[in-house]
């Protein structure tokens, strides 16, 4: 099973069975919130519908195509991150995560994405890390831009959100980048 901790406080576990309670609490609570950049959120509307997300996660771990993990900050979870895909022919992982309301302002996202970015490197030997956001997510498009990603363009129309069609800025930082910035 995948565990990484990252410092102190923050420590991420592969999705599993015993999660399944506290990303569905997670999840529906914040419903309002993180629906407005998640169109999945909607769809979640009992612990099964958890159970069954926690399944094909796993699923696709083994399968080395994604690894979605829990964010326990202090032992608690706090949200989800992860490679939404691994494409292991041609070295590129791509990066999702959400974090709860109640955690945002504690550095946890741009720390977890670094530590990804760190695994995917090292561990998994991938030549790119990109991360895609939508446009006016500034919130999310923040932790790429603070730890050095290159903006590389806009993927325009790409998501169905509540608020309508949405474009996606694609960042990306590559290995030798990655390295030669000591991150």
């Amino acid at each position: 099973m995948f565990t990484f901790d990252i410092d102190e406080e923050l420590k991420l576990e592969l999705v599993a069975a015993k999660h399944k309670k506290d990303i569905f609490t997670l999840t529906t609570k914040d419903k309002v919130y993180l629906g407005k950049w998640l169109p999945w959120v909607d769809q979640v509307e009992r612990e099964e519908d958890t159970a069954a997300f926690i399944q094909n996660s796993r699923k696709r771990f083994a399968e080395q195509k994604s690894l979605e993990a829990v964010i326990l900050y202090h032992g608690e979870a706090a949200g989800i991150a992860g490679f939404n895909r691994i494409d292991m022919t041609n070295g590129v992982a791509s990066v999702g995560y959400w974090l709860a309301a109640e955690f945002q302002g504690n550095g946890i996202m741009t720390r977890t994405v670094k530590a990804l970015t760190d695994y995917a490197f090292v561990e998994l030997s991938m030549n790119k890390v990109e991360v895609r956001a939508a446009d006016e997510n500034r919130s999310s498009r923040a932790v790429p831009e603070r730890l050095g990603f290159i903006e590389e363009g806009t993927i325009r129309e790409v998501e169905q959100l509540r608020s309508g069609m949405v474009d996606h800025v694609v960042y990306g930082v590559l290995k030798r980048e990655w390295e030669a910035t000591g991150s």
